[in-house]
């Protein structure tokens, strides 16, 4: 897989525009097919329903290790007021014994395989993964449907797991970077359920009873949500019938109540401040509402966001960036680092910046961050985009290295698009955005738009809500 990548990285290098003032040598003008004949020839994915409605879908490199994971359409989104926090909550439960294993039998029997056992969960997504060798994979397999199917769900497990948690809690509220992310997303979709945190409040932590664990599964842990993905050495019929044997008797959830649809989350352009002195360093997030997974708009902000790029003090260079704003941060020190953001929901977005800069700089670097966004809807030239569109290629390629980024790729877009897009697709998707289409979505997305404003820290020198909405446009350019 490494190699592969490094082919790829090599040819985009290489690989110019008929504008470029560099003058290419005949052998290497063909390296466009070059690239394309490479990620056509990328392992397909392979995709089967089972009759009971969960899908599997794989991608088999031959490696020998592999990924295996079940990706399940059910997060904090889903959640109500009473439970927020449930679905988090019951991803911790999974690894604590079920009917058949205790929790240190599970323990041994991961660690004596050499293989890693993790789950995560996000506001659309919840996700149990196993990294193995590809012979482990069918033991991997039972182990996953065992930890999903028959958790024990004890009464003393959930109370020790209650303590762990809180003290989660606590370690994220140290990481400023998620607090900011959080005060964003509660602000943006104030009163909706995109707005709460993954974790949940603290009340509801101390709250939650097995019942409602239980009342979750029975809701959200149905074969129609569940997505098994796989990457390396996996064989797409082997996981079929593993998956058969494993999940095929599972039956959809029986409700007494039938579940709403997806409710649309309503954005709402507004600021949350937590004005703290005794931080030494400010931490500001702005966004505005993108576009959400299916959106054809999506591709040419993913551009955009590219564009804006990231810079970090740390790590120099700066001047020769694409992105004037990590230019003019390193030349002007407004900042010791930032980072543009796409992030993506099934029906919406936040497109943004993420920044941490001195006490007094706030105002500085908030103006550079929306003049850059001005230039996005209205001067950015078509060399600026391809220079954007072929650092994107390589970011997204380098990205898939190793079984676990690629099977965290088929699991996501499985629940976000219903299919994997191939690679050459998506690169021709890329290269399709041009300079207008940048100016069209920052038009629709960016100007005169009302931002979402999110700053924790010593914030005083931030200017007024009113001033930032102010400059999303501008009168003369």
């Amino acid at each position: 897989m490494a190699t592969r990548l490094l082919k790829v990285s090599s040819v985009l290098r290489t690989y110019s525009n008929k504008t470029s003032l560099v003058k290419v040598q005949k052998q290497w003008q063909s390296t466009s097919a070059s690239l394309k004949e490479l990620l056509m020839n990328q392992p397909a994915t392979q995709v089967t329903t089972l009759d009971c409605g969960m899908r599997i879908a794989t991608e088999d490199s031959g490696a020998p290790t592999a990924t295996v994971g079940l990706w399940i359409d059910a997060g904090s989104r889903f959640e109500s007021d009473e439970n927020n926090g449930v679905a988090h909550f019951m991803e911790h439960m999974a690894f604590k014994g079920t009917t058949k294993r205790s929790q240190t039998d599970l323990e041994l029997e991961i660690e004596n395989m050499g293989a890693h056992l993790n789950a995560y969960t996000s506001r659309e997504q919840t996700v149990f993964y196993a990294k193995c060798l590809s012979e482990d994979v069918p033991k991997a397999i039972e182990i996953l449907s065992d930890i999903i199917q028959n958790s024990k769900l004890g009464e003393s497990e959930i109370e020790r797991e209650r303590g762990v948690i809180l003290r989660e809690m606590q370690e994220v509220e140290t990481n400023l970077q998620e607090v900011v992310f959080d005060h964003l997303h509660a602000s943006a979709y104030q009163g909706t359920p995109l707005g709460r945190t993954i974790l949940g409040p603290t009340k509801n932590i101390k709250s939650i009873t097995r019942n409602d664990l239980l009342d979750y599964v029975k809701t959200f842990y149905g074969p129609p949500r569940f997505v098994l993905a796989g990457a390396g050495g996996v064989n797409h019929k082997t996981l079929v019938d593993l998956a058969q044997k494993h999940f095929g008797q599972m039956k959809g959830p029986f409700y007494d109540e039938i579940p709403p649809l997806l409710q649309p989350c309503r954005y709402t352009g507004s600021e949350i401040r937590v004005r703290d002195d005794s931080i030494p360093l400010a931490h500001v997030a702005i966004a505005v509402e993108g576009a959400g997974w299916t959106d054809p708009d999506n591709i040419p902000l993913m551009v955009a966001n590219t564009l804006v790029g990231a810079w970090d003090r740390s790590q120099g260079g700066g001047v020769n960036n694409i992105s004037r704003l990590a230019e003019a941060s390193a030349l002007d020190g407004l900042c010791h680092s930032y980072q543009s953001f796409n992030t993506c929901y099934k029906d919406t977005g936040l497109w943004g910046v993420y920044f941490v800069c001195d006490p007094m700089m706030c105002e500085h670097i908030m103006y550079n961050i929306q003049r850059e966004w001005i230039r996005l809807c209205l001067t950015v030239t078509d060399k600026d985009v391809d220079r954007a569109k072929n650092i994107l290629k390589t970011n997204m390629l380098l990205q898939l290295d190793g079984t676990t980024a690629i099977c965290e790729d088929v699991g996501r877009q499985m629940l976000c698009y219903n299919r994997r897009i191939p690679l050459h697709e998506l690169e021709a998707r890329i290269d399709s955005v041009t300079a207008k289409n940048i100016h069209d979505v920052g038009m629709k997305y960016i100007y005169d738009q009302c931002p979402v404003v999110a700053a924790v820290g010593p914030i005083e020198n931030l200017p007024d809500y009113t001033l930032i909405r102010a400059d999303m446009y501008r009168l003369r350019v």
